[in-house]
């Protein structure tokens, strides 16, 4: 069945706010890694989420806790710690764009993890969207004029786990609300990621709490708004918009870090907006013809 194009904006809209405060995360954590260490960040953000969701779990009452998607949520939230503590230690070592635009290769990366983990059908004009999107990552960052850094390659794989979790995303929806895949990724998260602050955890400066709150509320935000988005449409048709975060981090970098934002940059995401729009163009000709997967 066609998703309703109303449903799509709605969707694509929730994703845009999304990307907005993952973007305004990225930026603290940036701020905060020179004095925090990112084990430390990773459980900060994990726990205010937590935090942040312990009004609904006392609304709810029991059955916010009752899933049949075990398997789901424990691959889920271990495949999305990995990604975040990737993730943070890029941010904090690279430029903040760079970072961001690798780690959103993860739309593209979407129906290959289909293809190969659920068999679904790739259409041509599907794999020639995602070779533009690569284009359009490889001009951005411009590796002819720029010598990249090797963590660049440790943002990929963050943005392959990424993909992976949203994947798993769309097959939990089915069953599983917003809220309670949120839940039990901040929880899986909080547990784990509290386990190596047993021998690296250090005092935080009591002018970092502030931002470490902020950055707890704009996740939660961010996680809630990307999940119902992704259980309101396809990610092949909305997953595009996460884009629009590396324009936000580029922002952001250049307001307070004075990172350049140049000409390849702008062309690089103008080529990424083009392979989104085909992409998109190719997902909704596919639902109208009854395949899947493109």
């Amino acid at each position: 069945m066609e998703t309703p194009q109303r449903t799509v904006v709605i969707a694509s809209l929730l994703v845009l706010g999304a990307e907005m405060c993952f973007a305004g995360v990225s930026a603290l954590v940036k701020y905060l890694s020179t004095d925090v260490p990112s084990e430390q960040l990773v459980f900060f953000r994990s726990v205010m989420t937590f935090v942040v969701l312990l009004p609904w779990l006392w609304r709810k009452g029991p059955s916010t806790f009752k899933t049949k998607a075990w398997r789901f949520h424990l691959s889920r939230g271990l495949a999305g710690l990995a990604a975040m503590y990737l993730f943070f230690y890029a941010i904090a070592t690279i430029p903040l764009a760079q970072a961001t635009l690798v780690l959103l290769l993860s739309p593209f990366l979407i129906p290959i993890i289909g293809r190969i983990w659920l068999g679904e059908r790739v259409l041509p004009q599907t794999w020639i969207a995602i070779s533009i999107g690569f284009i359009g990552v490889f001009v951005f960052l411009n590796p002819a004029a720029t010598k990249l850094s090797p963590v660049v390659a440790i943002a990929f794989i963050a943005a392959c786990l990424a993909a992976f979790t949203k994947t798993l995303i769309r097959q939990m929806s089915a069953t599983e609300s917003s809220s309670k895949i949120v839940f039990y990724f901040a929880a899986i998260s909080t547990v784990v990621s509290a386990i190596p602050l047993l021998w690296l955890g250090q005092p935080i400066a009591a002018e970092h709490w502030l931002a470490i709150g902020i950055m707890g509320l704009l996740a939660v935000a961010g996680q809630l708004g990307m999940t119902k988005a992704f259980s309101l449409a396809p990610a092949a048709r909305v997953g595009v918009f996460t884009y629009s975060s590396v324009m936000f981090a580029a922002l952001m970098g250049y307001w307070f870090w004075d990172e350049a934002i140049t000409w390849h940059m702008l062309t690089g995401a103008a080529i990424i907006t083009v392979a989104g729009y085909l992409a998109i163009r190719t997902r909704r000709k596919a639902e109208v013809g009854g395949k899947v997967g493109s």
